[in-house]
């Protein structure tokens, strides 16, 4: 994908540093991240890639600046992130088991409706909802019990629940870990389908799912940028295979 490709909303992180202490587990990272592109953030355990997500959604304080559509990140509160639309999704799948498939991305499309607008009874689905069933490829299970799906479903119907927020902006740790092949696929593909409009960024150790749809990746290593490009770039810098590369295909062989 060329940036001519590339649609106008873009993230821009200049010198963001998390302090834990005296400990900087994130060190003045420079960062920009693009509509339309499927963006990776990798490296080894300890690079600071959950940190800068954290950071980025006001779950840690951080210093330097982290531009959305003319809004500094770093100076908003989580709520208010998420309001702006800006979406996360977890290792582990935060979805309310005990509820159905529906229902899950309904309480989550409601997070844009006033509170009396959401206390009402609905005798039809919201578009949104049916549309996200759709993209997620959930439609059949709609009633179900979300804690009833596989594991890759139940990552989808994370993705799903930012899709009705409308989150522009989505950062996935870890989406397709513990996924079959066929998961990772089918997810992979997902991305591919909703990532025009929006910025996507996914931290990911899957080598495989990454040379397969990373659009664009960035390698961190003890809190900094070690390398930026595209996978053929980030895969012939002699550095990201010492630090990185070499020890991912190890774990990936003997794991």
């Amino acid at each position: 994908m060329t940036a001519s490709f590339l649609g106008q909303d873009y993230l821009e992180i200049r010198n963001l540093t998390v302090d834990f202490d005296g400990f900087k587990a994130v060190d003045g990272v420079d960062i920009t991240l693009h509509q339309g592109r499927l963006h990776f953030l990798i490296g080894p355990n300890g690079a600071g890639k959950t940190t800068l997500v954290d950071a980025l959604t006001g779950l840690v304080s951080g210093t330097g600046e982290a531009t959305f559509r003319h809004h500094d990140l770093l100076s908003m509160r989580s709520h208010e992130i998420v309001r702006l639309g800006i979406g996360r999704t977890f290792q582990t799948a935060s979805v309310f088991e005990q509820l159905s498939v529906l229902e899950n991305l309904d309480i989550a499309a409601g997070l844009h409706r006033s509170a009396l607008r959401s206390l009402r009874a609905r005798r039809t689905v919201p578009e949104p909802v049916e549309q996200a069933l759709d993209t997620i490829g959930l439609t059949a299970l709609a009633h179900r019990p979300a804690g009833i799906l596989a594991h890759g479903q139940k990552q989808w119907l994370e993705i799903g629940m930012l899709l009705v927020q409308d989150a522009q902006l989505m950062f996935l740790d870890e989406t397709v870990a513990g996924m079959s092949g066929d998961e990772r696929d089918e997810t992979g593909e997902l991305l591919k389908r909703i990532v025009a409009d929006r910025t996507i960024v996914v931290i990911e150790h899957d080598m495989e799912f990454l040379r397969r749809y990373a659009d664009f990746v960035t390698v961190m290593h003890t809190g900094t940028v070690l390398a930026e490009g595209s996978v053929a770039d980030v895969q012939a810098d002699q550095r990201v295979q010492e630090v990185y590369l070499g020890t991912a295909t190890e774990a990936a062989t003997h794991g």
